[in-house]
């Protein structure tokens, strides 16, 4: 956060202000390579599953895409986020990555699993996913994992989340008079939201669905990145959210999906 020693100097009034917004969050880096051992964290590739566990499908009994994995015991500590256990996300293959336009929690053709106990003996892991159908319109390529680096960071409200105009008011930027288009750009530029991450603020090309009152928080953020040949369809970004009651039971029955793009 060294941009906070640089903010313009219309911006100094409100540098306190700025500075309660901030959070703690978990900065995903994707390491080079699918990890040996099918319970590490990982885009992509093969799965952690259980034998006795089914592999997830659309109500048409179709397969769904094996997105990613998280196994919270390889993060850094993270309030109000388990300490173990692994988290999936799975998505279709069609023109909206399984998103619903209808309903952003119907996790028909997208799924989310918990596995709170990691069993860690590959006799009892699926190894062979040879079952596995082809699948087509996606935003990375089928085949394709790198591993996961966790590092606990803090960041400020970016522009485009809900909670910028809680904290500022919804003509924060208009206030600065001829200068709103400039201190916008800037605090747009450096105050970001962008990357792959858990928790803290989330980054939206167009609009955030959130309502105030439906309290959710970040639970995955997977975005475009050209090292992993990832494309959320014109340099948009993908959402994962939860309410913070939800992921302290740890139920995932109920998750908001949600992508846009440019």
């Amino acid at each position: 956060m060294e941009w906070i020693n640089e903010l313009p100097e219309l911006l100094e009034p409100v540098k306190d202000k700025i500075l309660e917004t901030k959070r703690s969050f978990i900065e995903i880096i994707p390491a080079e390579g699918a990890p040996e051992r099918p319970w590490k964290s990982r885009f992509g590739g093969n799965p952690y599953l259980p034998k006795d566990t089914a592999w997830p499908v659309s109500p048409e009994g179709q397969q769904l895409f094996f997105l990613a994995q998280i196994n919270f015991a390889e993060m850094p500590p993270l309030s109000p986020f388990p300490s173990k256990g692994i988290l999936q996300f799975y998505i279709n293959d069609d023109d909206l990555y399984g998103l619903s336009e209808t309903d952003l929690f119907k996790q028909d053709y997208f799924r989310v699993l918990y596995f709170p106990e990691v069993i860690e003996d590959p006799a009892k892991l699926t190894a062979d996913f040879s079952f596995l159908r082809s699948f087509e319109d996606l935003p990375v390529y089928p085949g394709q994992s790198f591993g996961m680096e966790f590092h606990l960071g803090e960041e400020c409200v970016s522009v485009s989340d809900y909670h910028f105009p809680l904290h500022f008011g919804e003509g924060f930027f208009a206030g600065f008079g001829e200068a709103q288009w400039e201190i916008f750009e800037w605090y747009a530029h450096e105050v970001s939201s962008e990357g792959h991450k858990v928790g803290g603020y989330a980054h939206f090309a167009q609009q955030d669905p959130r309502r105030a009152e439906d309290n959710l928080v970040l639970l995955f953020q997977m975005d475009t990145d050209a090292e992993m040949e990832c494309m959320w369809g014109d340099m948009g970004t993908a959402k994962f959210f939860i309410s913070e009651q939800d992921l302290k039971d740890l139920n995932f029955s109920r998750v908001m999906y949600y992508w846009d793009c440019f």
